[in-house]
């Protein structure tokens, strides 16, 4: 009981953050945002940020609100997503793009770390 009480907590942790920064992705923090979108992605930069804010609400609250029996679903939708927007991460560090205080090459790489953190919890509070 112990356990499933961690794991809710867990993905119910993660759906408010994805909440939150799809709400900034719209609003406060769409300027950074903006600087993680990759020049090879075919639409406008803040196109791209719009998009995959509605994106990361519509997931959190997935997340959030999902009942046992989808939560597998939602969690491997989830890893998908962070493995989807990783490449955006990755554009930063190779083009030297500061924001959100990640203004050395050495706070960019270390983010980078940080993705398979979260596909790991996304599974792991979800199976």
């Amino acid at each position: 009981m112990k356990e499933d009480n961690i794991k809710t907590a867990a993905r119910v942790l993660l759906g408010a953050s994805l909440v939150f920064a799809g709400i900034s992705h719209l609003t406060f923090a769409r300027k950074d945002f903006q600087s993680q979108v990759p020049n090879w992605v075919p639409l406008k930069k803040d196109d791209t940020v719009v998009y995959s804010g509605i994106a990361e609400i519509a997931l959190g609250s997935v997340l959030v609100l999902s009942p046992k029996r989808t939560e597998k679903v939602s969690g491997n939708i989830a890893a998908a997503f962070f493995i989807a927007v990783f490449p955006g991460n990755i554009a930063q560090y190779t083009h030297d793009r500061s924001s959100f205080g990640l203004n050395t090459p050495k706070k960019r790489f270390t983010r980078l770390l940080f993705q398979p953190l979260l596909i790991f919890w996304a599974l792991k509070s979800t199976h």
